[in-house]
């Protein structure tokens, strides 16, 4: 079932679009039982009209936004080829073989973009691209409830130049995005489930790339139970769960670019570049 937040209310989708009664979004995500909650709402009340894709908001309100590195082993790779002069090649050749993930705030609600709004390329980086991301939506009790997509903007020559300025190549304004819905579901994404990304220039494509979610060396649940040890969200979080597609190191972000990431099951997220 999906789940979205737009400027005219929150609606579902289930065959049909139903909107809810609710009005605070926090407190919809910390539902006790949030899906059998929507699929009752879908069974009593009348169906409506599909919102306007204008009106389509991030699907979060104080949620934090976190994210978690090197689970893909493209990602590994590419880590290690960019700081490899700084000399931190090998922490993520670690990483991502340790028991313990990565994991590192991205962004707070007011630095997440709505679909269709122009996420910020930094002006002291000369190496950005996005991270497609599966994004897990959990709830305050540490619980997996969903899916949403995620875009992870970086900056590979600042995090490159050395591994303890990712801070500043991961979080600055409008530095991710996230939607355009969330997939609320009990199951676990199926392993061939697609991720793709597309990015447009001038009307052509400039770069094309899939992964799928079997190459995600970690669980959901695992991510989920390192973030929440010893701390504490009180209206749930989401945690972009890493990357597996890297444009090639001559690759890089431009102002007027559109970054389309698309999620089977989920829906595609669509950003321009400002």
């Amino acid at each position: 079932m999906h789940l979205y937040r737009t400027s005219q209310g929150f609606f579902i989708h289930h065959e049909n679009w139903y909107l809810l009664p609710d009005q605070d979004w926090d407190t919809l995500i910390g539902h006790e039982n949030l899906l059998s909650y929507l699929q009752q709402v879908a069974s009593s009340a009348a169906a409506v009209a599909a919102p306007a894709p204008e009106t389509l908001l991030a699907p979060i309100s104080t949620q934090e936004v976190w994210a978690a590195g090197v689970t893909y082993f493209r990602s590994r790779t590419a880590r290690m080829e960019e700081s490899k002069d700084a000399g931190g090649g090998s922490f993520y050749d670690r990483v991502y073989a340790a028991e313990r993930p990565e994991i590192f705030f991205k962004a707070t609600p007011q630095r997440v973009a709505h679909p269709g709004q122009p996420m910020h390329l930094r002006s002291d980086s000369k190496w950005m691209v996005p991270e497609p991301e599966l994004t897990l939506v959990i709830n305050p009790r540490g619980e997996v409830i969903g899916y949403t997509v995620g875009n992870d903007l970086s900056c590979r020559d600042i995090e490159g130049e050395n591994p303890l300025y990712l801070p500043q190549a991961k979080c600055f304004k409008l530095c991710a995005a996230v939607g355009p819905c969330l997939l609320i579901t009990q199951e676990t994404l199926s392993a061939d489930t697609k991720i793709e990304l597309t990015i447009s220039r001038a009307g052509e494509v400039a770069f094309q790339g899939e992964t799928s979610v079997s190459q995600l060396k970690r669980t959901p649940e695992e991510l989920a139970g390192f973030l929440y040890r010893d701390n504490t969200f009180p209206t749930g979080a989401l945690l972009m769960t890493g990357t597996g597609i890297v444009p090639g190191d001559e690759f890089t972000l431009q102002s007027g670019d559109e970054v389309a990431i698309h999620i089977q099951g989920i829906g595609t997220l669509i950003n321009p570049m400002g």
